[in-house]
């Protein structure tokens, strides 16, 4: 009782620290100096690739000196872009293979489609570089077994893009579950309630855009004529690529719940669903499903979903987030607040209520951070590629179950489905000539 009532009562001078700005994430306008910066390079800049390697370049001593991508004009687009604020103009590819060659080059970001985490992060490690790869790591269980392997045979620094494990906000939500306030957490909840989908109608196949190299973007996914449905942001409609919502919002919250319970890979797995919301639309994956997961001593329940504003817990939120359910209370978080909603028992609460915390930081600025210092100290980062796998292993699990129409149990120390052997299938994917999987 002691230790949470000072908890508690160092909340606020907690959360006035967190609204001081982190000092080492500044931005910088000067050419840096390539003899004392780290030295990096990024592969797939149309997103979220992009905003990590911003978000790395707003520390000293740190420069970009190589872009990759299939896309030529946005390629260029981004060459001029880190000129023109740098003074430094990196040097372009489109193969992955000649980018890795790039002397001097020391850490690689890859924020591609997930099909090409797999090839791109092991080419990376082999060739003597670090790696921040954005998650979820890989779009099977199995490319994620062989990238834990390949980080660690090659003692490289892999920093995984589930950046909510270097966020201040989210430790500090961690650190009041560890009072033990809630009592024993039974059962805990994630959802997304997103409108993905909404308008992505069926269109004909066409000639890919001009300056793409289209076979390229595919690598070892299937040959297929271009759809532009299937290209850019919504790849990850389709199981070449992606693994739809679930392993696109579900990885960052389902880490969350890994974080928080301190737990790795589930017993077993059902889960129901479909494209209920939008049935005519061009997607593969479900925008409607749940997953419920035995880890054992606690079980968990995902949800994904379409209709804006209705989460449960933090129903005035609107966003994806993680309840933990206690036999005092339940903790609900998400990317902007948390807070303790108590449980009553003969007209008293059975904990002590906490009002809405609010975030007052840049995770993802930390986060850049955390593999920046992992680079010169080497240390393991705050999202190892353990945590990356275990993350991505409760995603994929839960497509297979919802694709198979099974219940699942899963044997981790084999890393195969036990009682479903054709669920297994998922597993690993076949990839197209000549790509390959990488060979400890």
């Amino acid at each position: 009782m002691n230790n949470r009532r000072k908890f508690i009562k160092n909340l606020g001078a907690a959360s006035l620290t967190a609204a001081i700005p982190l000092n080492a994430v500044s931005a910088k306008t000067s050419k840096p100096n390539l003899e004392n910066s780290v030295k990096v390079g990024l592969i797939g800049m149309n997103s979220m690739g992009w905003a990590d390697l911003k978000s790395f370049l707003k520390n000293d001593n740190t420069a970009c000196i190589a872009l990759c991508d299939v896309d030529a004009e946005l390629l260029e687009k981004r060459a001029d872009e880190l000129e023109a604020k740098t003074g430094l103009r990196p040097k372009t590819f489109n193969d992955h293979r000649a980018f890795l060659k790039t002397t001097g080059l020391e850490a690689v970001f890859i924020g591609t489609p997930d099909h090409w985490h797999h090839i791109m992060m092991t080419d990376a490690c082999a060739a003597g570089m670090d790696v921040y790869v954005e998650k979820p790591i890989a779009n099977s269980i199995h490319e994620a077994d062989l990238m834990v392997k390949a980080a660690r045979k090659y003692k490289r620094v892999v920093q995984v893009g589930q950046w909510q494990r270097s966020d201040p906000h989210w430790d500090s939500a961690f650190a009041y579950l560890k009072t033990g306030a809630l009592g024993k957490v039974r059962q805990v909840k994630a959802w997304a309630d997103v409108s993905y989908g909404r308008g992505f109608d069926v269109v004909p196949d066409s000639t890919p855009p001009a300056g793409v190299d289209y076979d390229r973007w595919l690598g070892p996914a299937p040959k297929i004529p271009f759809n532009k449905n299937r290209f850019h942001g919504t790849f990850r409609y389709f199981w070449d690529y992606a693994g739809g919502l679930m392993t696109d919002w579900g990885v960052h919250m389902l880490d969350m719940v890994l974080a928080g319970m301190n737990a790795t890979a589930p017993k077993s797995v059902v889960a129901i669903g479909g494209k209920l919301a939008f049935p005519d639309n061009a997607a593969e994956t479900p925008d409607t499903l749940t997953t419920v997961y035995d880890f054992g001593d606690f079980s968990f329940i995902w949800e994904q979903f379409m209709a804006m504003g209705i989460s449960p817990y933090l129903e005035d939120m609107g966003k994806p987030g993680v309840a933990f359910i206690g036999e005092n209370g339940i903790l609900a978080v998400n990317r902007d607040t948390w807070k303790v909603i108590p449980l009553e028992e003969n007209g008293k609460y059975m904990t002590e209520a906490i009002p809405p915390q609010k975030s007052r930081s840049s995770g993802l600025d930390a986060h850049t951070k955390n593999f920046l210092e992992c680079i010169k100290s080497r240390k393991d980062p705050n999202c190892t590629i353990e945590m990356g796998r275990n993350a991505a292993l409760v995603a994929h699990l839960g497509n297979i179950a919802y694709r198979t129409g099974k219940k699942l149990d899963w044997n981790d120390s084999k890393s195969i489905i036990s009682n479903e052997t054709d669920a297994n299938k998922y597993l690993k994917p076949n990839y197209r000539a000549p790509w390959k999987l990488w060979e400890s």
